[in-house]
């Protein structure tokens, strides 16, 4: 079987690095498993980066620590340029940015919590879900 491929939301990130407990964090300790394959740009990545790094202080992990999770997420994601932009799609650019890198890199679906911002979506093909109905659908939870 092909591994579905995937584009995480920056809020699904958010989700996980906050807690332990919840679809997020096992969908973030699931990556470079093999059993799905994340999708990356630059412009993601750099959302990433901010969002996480608003966290420091208020999560167990050092702006270090977060520079090694970010890097990983790096080295197991696919590397998507994104060429043409459809902007505006959605009524939010930074959910623009995750749809066009989607539908850029082939995916089968975006995983996040906002459902209805990327209303619209299916006409690329896409599902939008959230981290426990995608880790469902894998098989991963019950």
């Amino acid at each position: 079987m092909i591994a579905p491929q995937i584009v995480v939301d920056t809020n699904v990130l958010v989700a996980g690095l906050r807690s332990r407990r919840g679809a997020s964090f096992r969908l973030l300790t699931l990556f470079g498993s093999g059993k799905f394959e994340v999708n990356l740009s630059v412009a993601l990545l750099l959302e990433y980066e901010d969002a996480a790094k608003r966290l420091v202080g208020s999560i167990p992990l050092s702006r270090r620590d977060l520079d090694h999770v970010l890097d990983y997420i790096c080295q197991v994601s696919n590397h998507v340029p994104v060429y043409y932009l459809w902007r505006p799609f959605l009524q939010d650019p930074k959910d623009d940015m995750v749809l066009e890198l989607a539908v850029a890199a082939g995916c089968y679906a975006i995983v996040t919590f906002n459902q209805r911002d990327f209303r619209g979506a299916e006409a690329f093909g896409l599902k939008v879900m959230t981290p426990k109905e995608f880790l469902q659908e894998l098989g991963v939870l019950p």
